[in-house]
């Protein structure tokens, strides 16, 4: 289903996006943004939902973290879950950033979505190649739309902290706390998300495509081929392992290496943070710990043994999944999106017994307790323009509970689906778009401006929602809050170069490729301290640690 594989392309960019953008107009900008109590005032309540049963229910973990519900078919009922029209009649603009062909204004169903939502709200999907400089003009000019989509990884571009509170209203007053239950499907959306769209300890974002099963990504494996060998994903629990395993797979003459890159994916389990932990009260960026150059020379060591493709050694990543689909790779890091019904379907064609399986997370040491860092819960959010009246602001929100009514119900097949017979008909079950479906439903479009919760969902391919339901729940437990968890933190530009700290970047691949030593990354490091890796760590001490805390 189409809705549902950018949903969670979409959390796959989540995990990995930057906790930290820099950013110019300092005085503007709302850096660190909450304090805990600020935070906790402002939040919505969380209610679930239980408007639609899953056929694989969500499992909880600690830390707030719960694995995504399941559903193995498409929900026959197609339960309503908002009680009349939502909307009174106003007239409202909205822009979200679209990856795709624009549909023609006043399409068949934007009319059926507006008669449904009862409001009159004319969608512009702008070009989201060029949405970065696109917002700033409408900005500059305080000229935005009443309804605005602004992703989260462009929040240093857009100046969100700056605009909010003067072009960006203030939910606080009609979201937080129970006054949301107003709205029971925007209080099924989980708390961290709606984290992302506080500043300075009030309210104003709308988050889509949600989860609390976020994290960087996985290591995947070849299921069928490894347990055609009879090796299967529980028998590998440490970094040795791992390594023993690369060279029991390797087999350069028949043309098949044990692993494509991992590194980015893999390196968490040396008891790693994504960037900065706090040890005895003091902030530590992952370049100054020990274990951080032990994760690196075990990658070195895996590249110099030649259990790597020599392709990704050469950093030719563009043919990634075609070396895993043929089987010239067995092993390969990527984020959690790559798991599904696309996936099984090119990984088939190739191989008839292609499956898809994914290590649990372990330490590399084979007997700590494996800690992976949450990602934040969601990087798409909207927003409301501050010029709208009170009762123009609740039509909105009324509007934002239709459209993030939860999965399979009626209104969500109507926002991702449009009217049957029309724009989809059920075939197997499955709502399958028409050729007007096709041309003008697009799921960038009104979810990108508030969807339900993610969902795990592969039509056709039940072993692929099993799989990774099965996946999520035996490691949910080990998700954590890492420091500064969605924390909207932007840093001044001076320290922009710091925070990228590309040099050390490109050492680091260079070395997990087994093209520089570990030493030669630990003087690109030294270099990155000297030249502004230690004002960084101060500046996020003094301006964010001291200030708001971890976050955690």
């Amino acid at each position: 289903m189409r809705p549902e594989l950018n949903r969670r392309s979409f959390i796959a960019i989540a995990a990995t996006a930057p906790l930290l953008a820099a950013c110019g107009g300092a005085a503007q900008q709302k850096t660190g943004a909450n304090t805990k109590t600020g935070l906790r005032a402002a939040l919505p309540s969380y209610v679930p939902s239980s408007s639609v049963k899953a056929d694989i229910p969500s499992v909880a973990g600690g830390a707030g973290a719960a694995t995504d519900p399941a559903f193995l078919a498409y929900p026959s009922s197609r339960v309503a879950t908002v009680q009349g029209v939502p909307g009174r009649g106003g007239s409202y603009t909205a822009v979200t950033p679209l990856w795709g062909t624009v549909p023609p204004a006043g399409n068949s169903f934007y009319e059926a979505m507006n008669k449904a939502l009862g409001v009159t709200l004319t969608m512009k999907p702008a070009d989201g190649n060029n949405y970065n400089t696109i917002v700033p003009t409408m900005t500059a000019a305080k000229r935005l739309p009443d309804w605005i989509q602004l992703p989260t990884w462009w929040n240093a571009n857009f100046n969100v902290g700056g605009l909010a509170g003067t072009q960006l209203a203030d939910l606080t007053p009609y979201l937080a706390g129970d006054k949301v239950k107003k709205y029971p499907n925007l209080a099924a959306i989980p708390t961290g998300a709606w984290q992302t769209g506080v500043w300075g300890d009030k309210l104003y974002g709308i988050p889509s495509f949600s989860s609390s099963f976020v994290v960087a990504g996985a290591i995947f494996y070849r299921r069928d081929i490894l347990e055609a060998k009879g090796i299967t994903a529980g028998q590998v629990r440490s970094a040795d392992d791992m390594m023993n395993l690369g060279k029991e797979l390797t087999d350069a003459k028949r043309g098949v290496w044990a692993f494509d890159d991992v590194w980015t994916y893999f390196f968490p389990a040396w008891n790693l943070p994504l960037v900065w932990d706090v040890q005895d009260g003091k902030l530590v960026h992952k370049y100054e710990m020990p274990q951080f150059f032990e994760a690196l020379d075990w990658h070195y060591r895996l590249a110099r043994a030649g259990y790597v493709h020599p392709d990704a050694v050469a950093g030719q990543n563009a043919n990634g999944n075609t070396r895993f689909y043929s089987g010239k790779t067995l092993i390969s890091g990527g984020g959690t999106g790559a798991w599904n019904l696309p996936d099984y379907q090119s990984g088939t064609a190739a191989d008839k017994d292609y499956r898809r399986g994914a290590f649990d997370f372990f330490a590399a040491d084979g007997t700590s307790a494996p800690r992976v860092a949450m990602g934040p819960s969601t990087n798409v959010v909207s927003y409301l323009n501050s010029r709208l009246k009170p009762e123009q602001i609740e039509e909105l929100l009324a509007v934002a509970d239709y459209l993030a009514a939860p999965f399979g119900s009626a209104e969500y097949t109507m926002v991702n689906f449009g009217v049957e017979g029309v724009h989809f008909t059920m075939k197997d079950g499955v709502p399958t778009a028409t050729e007007d479906g096709k041309k003008f439903v697009q799921s960038m479009t009104f979810p990108f401006l508030a969807s339900p919760p993610n969902v795990i969902s592969n039509p056709g391919a039940d072993v692929v929602t099993k799989d990774y339901a099965a996946w999520q729940a035996a490691n949910v437990k080990a998700l954590y809050k890492p420091v500064f968890w969605n924390m909207n933190i932007s840093t001044p530009q001076s320290l922009s170069a710091a925070l990228a700290a590309q040099p050390v970047e490109d050492a680091i691949k260079d070395c997990y490729h087994g093209k520089k030593k570990v030493s030669e990354v630990q003087a690109a490091v030294a270099t990155w301290k000297a030249g502004g890796g230690d004002r960084l760590k101060q500046w996020m001490t003094d301006n964010v640690l001291n200030k708001y805390g971890t976050g955690q």
